[in-house]
């Protein structure tokens, strides 16, 4: 699916929900924006058709690479989304899309933002804070991998895809759960990048996994948000288990 299609794809979705950001019984992707200090951010928020608003939900946050960076509020539910979009049933998950403004910086950068998106998303709508994933490609796996250290009292488990870190990150996360996912002809990011941060998290006592697909380069979203039951392996962790 081209980015066009999903886009008009998304469009005709949108007519479907209600698009005043503050209906509680809204579904889809609804467009939302925070304020952090001074400046404001645009970000969405997928809100299933299984929601129910009497229950606490599962969430998921999820950080885009570089080629999704900007402020138009939309780019960054592409590769995601589609995924989505193609299987809404294996995403049972109210699921946070943050958009990363500047493409030189590192997620990490833009960590009070992520935090602040989390926040308002908790004030309209109960969320399970026993259930909160994290999961990013490329440079979104390299913030998955270090905003999941820096916040490893949050969530439940993480899933990077073709992203990189380093020794430190591993040792902070510990044995939080851990599904990694890489290309082994991955040109943009090496697959050892993934390899060495999977042997790091043993050697810090945790139990994660790593797929390598073979053949596959710097595009192994695909394979892990369609093909994988990323989302029911997420399930499978909770907070203080």
């Amino acid at each position: 699916m081209s980015y066009w299609m999903f886009a008009l794809t998304l469009c005709i979705a949108l007519l479907a929900v209600t698009p005043t950001s503050a209906r509680q019984d809204a579904r889809g992707f609804l467009a939302k924006t925070v304020t952090v200090g001074d400046k404001d951010f645009k970000y969405v928020v997928y809100v299933p058709t299984s929601c129910d608003p009497k229950k606490p939900m599962p969430a998921i946050i999820f950080l885009n690479g570089m080629g999704e960076c900007g402020s138009d509020g939309w780019r960054q539910v592409y590769h995601f989304g589609s995924a989505i979009m193609l299987n809404a049933e294996k995403w049972p998950f109210i699921i946070m899309f943050p958009q990363k403004q500047s493409a030189p910086s590192q997620w990490e950068d833009e960590d009070a933002m992520v935090m602040a998106v989390l926040e308002k998303t908790r004030k309209e709508y109960r969320l399970d804070k026993s259930r909160l994933y994290l999961t990013g490609l490329s440079q979104g796996g390299h913030g998955t991998w270090a905003i999941g250290a820096r916040h490893a009292d949050l969530f439940a488990a993480i899933a990077p895809i073709c992203g990189y870190g380093d020794k430190s990150l591993a040792e902070k996360l510990g044995k939080m759960p851990v599904w990694s996912f890489h290309g082994d002809a991955d040109t943009t990011v090496p697959p050892e990048r993934s390899v060495e941060m999977d042997q790091w998290l043993k050697d810090a006592g945790g139990s994660p996994k790593l797929t390598i697909y073979p053949g596959v380069g710097h595009n192994s979203w695909d394979k892990a948000y369609r093909d994988e039951d990323l989302g029911a392996w997420f399930l499978e962790h909770k907070k203080g288990e």
